[in-house]
């Protein structure tokens, strides 16, 4: 690899090859390096395709460099500019309406705990008026 070649730099490349996880770029007659297809441009890449071709000359930017294994890491999303988010017409978080707090009635059923209920279905089980015959 070429000593030149230093993370965070931007070069002028050619694509050589292009595959479904990204695309081989020549950066001079010794050195090629990988943009994946993540760093292919902002936003989703479905087919690199769509964007590139053999042959074309891209700018990219140096993300990484192993030289021990001799992979360079290329983005050329990295050299553009982010585009700007459309401002829609933001919307307003809903708000929900507060349940209501309705006294406990007399008889009515509410939330209570299994310790709570235990001792109110005993006095039910020995009252003559709820007892089926």
């Amino acid at each position: 690899m070429t000593e030149k070649i230093e993370t965070g730099s931007i070069l002028t490349g050619k694509v050589t090859g292009i595959q479904p996880y990204g695309a081989f770029v020549a950066l001079d007659e010794n050195t090629q390096g990988l943009v994946h297809i993540s760093e292919i441009t902002h936003g989703y890449v479905k087919d690199i395709n769509e964007h590139l071709k053999v042959g074309d000359e891209v700018q990219v930017k140096v993300l990484s460099v192993d030289e021990g294994a001799g992979k360079i890491g290329l983005s050329i999303r990295a050299t553009e500019e982010a585009p700007v988010q459309q401002v829609t017409k933001a919307k307003k978080p809903r708000k929900r309406q507060a349940a209501a707090i309705i006294p406990e009635a007399e008889g009515q059923q509410g939330f209570n705990t299994l310790k709570d209920k235990l001792q109110e279905w005993i006095d039910q089980s020995q009252r003559e008026d709820l007892i089926k015959k």
